[in-house]
């Protein structure tokens, strides 16, 4: 295995690891604000605030994991009639764009808000908004990451052009 394939490995073990834990403290807190609000009579409104923050980093890290696995939504029709070169000079061109857009909006942007926003406090939690909007850079860097490795895939042949898990494995060892 390439040092390049267990780096990959290793960032789609953590990301899905940190999603299920997102998940289950969702399942969580929603379950104990369901309780409070009804069999307590007495609403939480920092399980509110916290299921919204916790949805939205599980929301960004989940984007990051399909785009890295490649398993995002994809609108082929057009491009599947291209000859083989076409097509992967096409999804290098994609990929790059990409790159240049989650680089500029996701990490520069995430920086700029992450800086703007560290003097704001949230209403019930008391922290501060720029601790919750430090998923944008965290999750641009990882996209622009994955990127980056599915061009370096992309150029050596590792990946397939046209991804599909159920008829082939597009990199070794998946």
């Amino acid at each position: 295995m390439k040092p390049l394939d267990s780096l990959r490995k290793g960032i789609d073990f953590v990301l899905s690891f940190l999603c299920s834990l997102l998940f289950a403290a969702m399942v969580v807190i929603g379950t104990y604000q369901i309780m409070a609000r009804f069999i307590f009579r007495s609403p939480s409104t920092v399980s509110e605030e916290l299921l919204t923050y916790c949805f939205t980093w599980m929301a960004l890290l989940a984007a990051a994991y399909v785009f890295g696995k490649r398993e995002h939504m994809r609108m082929s029709f057009l491009a599947d009639r291209l000859p083989a070169a076409v097509q992967k000079a096409l999804c290098i061109v994609s990929e790059i764009l990409v790159l240049l857009l989650a680089g500029t909006v996701m990490v520069y942007g995430g920086f700029s808000i992450v800086r703007l926003t560290m003097t704001q406090s949230t209403a019930s939690l008391g922290i501060p908004m720029g601790m919750v909007y430090t998923i944008l850079p965290i999750s641009g860097i990882l996209i622009v990451l994955y990127s980056v490795l599915n061009i370096i895939d992309l150029i050596r042949g590792a990946a397939n052009v046209t991804p599909n898990r159920k008829t082939e494995k597009y990199r070794k060892g998946v």
